[in-house]
């Protein structure tokens, strides 16, 4: 019987919701195929809700709870993970797709000398191995992929694309012994970000801004669509390049790979790149006053517009519907 491991993050000790997706996909895949699933948990002060996980899925949760693992490192991290894998020897290893997990899954590959599917949108079992299709040439084609013979196999999930399913027990918890883990960089200081935006890998609705809204403090004018909507902000690399608004919010191949259930691109042309980050949204609203732009090939509902005069009354509409 195989074993389906998870590495859960989590930030002050509550679990990541891309996290939770991977850990119920797992269990979509054990319960067909018989396995069990286990997950990971590591971090300085978690134990206390590792029970938790339970409801997403797992049956045991491996917790590494030690100071040295406050802050992120990917040294330390793939040693935690390491040591639980050995503890429940997995068939597979999934983690979500975000920042910490692609640069945690490389690393971990590399130590286990294993392969790793990186950023599917299905996976399945074909017998004893791990199938997965992740998008390739910048989205514009699907490849079905495995792990050969590798054992286990890293597996990152992409966020937004795998239902997170609660209603298990609550998990038995293993706490690992003291993990010997050389970290040779140390975390100084962590300054969060103000106003406690929505992080647009994360979102379920994100309304994005482009060159088309002409200057920085037109952003305003997106984030009125945004804020009824309950959405993430999001932008194009041009307007981050001139610095209209941070990196964070960048979507695309050079930012975040996103897949919300609704996208709403406004003021975007819809170059490759941007393409790239948003393409496997289920639902792309597009908004451009240019009836010749790309975004338009890859929209199910296109306005040809000027935003200038669209977005407005449209966030009328959405708040008189939220008051009815």
């Amino acid at each position: 019987m195989g074993c389906i491991l998870t590495f859960v993050e989590q930030r002050g000790g509550v679990p990541r919701k891309a996290s939770l997706e991977a850990l119920s996909q797992a269990r979509r895949l054990a319960q067909g195929a018989g396995w069990t699933v286990c997950a990971v948990l590591v971090g300085h002060g978690v134990k206390e809700r590792a029970g938790e996980l339970g409801a997403w899925g797992a049956t045991t949760v491996y917790v590494a709870d030690e100071e040295k693992f406050a802050s992120y490192s990917a040294e330390g991290y793939s040693a935690a993970i390491v040591a639980a894998a050995n503890a429940c020897p997995p068939a597979a290893i999934f983690m979500a797709a975000t920042i910490t997990g692609r640069d945690l899954s490389g690393r971990l590959a590399a130590r286990l000398r294993v392969g790793c599917l990186a950023d599917v949108v299905a996976v399945s079992l074909a017998g004893d191995r791990v199938q997965a299709v992740r998008p390739v040439y910048s989205g514009k084609a699907l490849a079905t992929v495995d792990g050969g013979n590798s054992s286990p196999v890293v597996v990152t999930l992409r966020p937004n694309v795998f239902p997170a399913e609660g209603g298990g027990a609550p998990a038995q918890v293993v706490e690992l012994p003291p993990v010997e883990a050389t970290i040779r960089s140390k975390v100084i200081e962590v300054k969060a970000s103000e106003g406690g935006e929505l992080d647009v890998a994360e979102a379920d609705i994100i309304v994005s801004g482009g060159r088309g809204i002409k200057a920085a403090e037109n952003f305003a004018l997106i984030r009125s669509l945004a804020e009824p909507l309950g959405a993430a902000v999001g932008a194009s690399r041009a307007v981050v390049d001139a610095g209209w608004i941070p990196h964070k919010h960048q979507v695309g191949q050079t930012g975040k790979v996103v897949s919300p259930s609704l996208y709403i691109a406004c003021g975007i042309s819809g170059a490759i790149q941007h393409l790239a980050g948003m393409s496997s949204s289920k639902v792309i609203v597009a908004i451009n006053k240019d009836p010749e732009a790309p975004i338009f090939k890859v929209a199910d509902y296109g306005v040809v517009g000027d935003l200038f005069q669209v977005i407005p009354p449209l966030v009328e509409e959405i708040k008189k519907l939220k008051q009815e």
